[in-house]
């Protein structure tokens, strides 16, 4: 509802390379930052969230807590610089559904595009289910009632419209 998007063309055929593959992990991916300049924008400077080091974490945290009942356990990925979202409009998570899993019901005001990495298991949105597999693409629109049943361990990517509506002061959830 913006309406402000909008594209600019880099003037040459190839824009240049200008740092080395690697140089924004390893100036901000390590809770590190260099000295000087801050980068401009709102984005993360990184913008590089390997799944191997999310899976890892996903992995040690449900090591160490039980699963919440509406997410199972469901990180955020973030800015290092701010520690808020890594996009300014565009929020991503990742979460892992233990096997055997059934989520509460959650709902709130930010639709939200799930895509299933890993597992098998059904969701229900509103009042149809739907089953899901790795490659699936789920879309559980604002304000519907969601929840997840896990036939086996289930990793979801997820974003949504949650920094757009947090930074406008509406965005709100509902748990169970």
């Amino acid at each position: 509802m913006f309406d402000a998007q909008f594209a600019e063309d880099y003037p040459e055929d190839c824009q240049p390379v200008t740092r080395i593959e690697g140089d924004s992990v390893a100036r901000y991916g390590n809770n590190l930052r260099p000295l000087g300049p801050v980068p401009q924008g709102r984005t993360s400077p990184i913008f590089n969230y390997p799944y191997a080091r999310s899976r890892e974490t996903l992995d040690a945290i449900s090591r160490g807590e039980p699963p919440d009942p509406c997410h199972g356990w469901k990180l955020q990925f973030i800015n290092p610089l701010t520690g808020g979202f890594a996009m300014p409009t565009i929020g991503s998570y990742i979460q892992l559904l233990p096997k055997g899993f059934r989520s509460q019901d959650y709902r709130s005001t930010d639709g939200t595009v799930f895509s299933v990495v890993e597992g098998r298991g059904s969701v229900r949105i509103g009042g149809s289910a739907f089953a899901f597999e790795p490659r699936d693409t789920l879309v559980v629109p604002s304000w519907h009632a969601a929840s997840f049943e896990a036939e086996s361990e289930c990793v979801l990517f997820s974003y949504s419209d949650r920094p757009a509506q947090v930074a406008l002061g509406f965005w709100r959830e509902r748990r169970g």
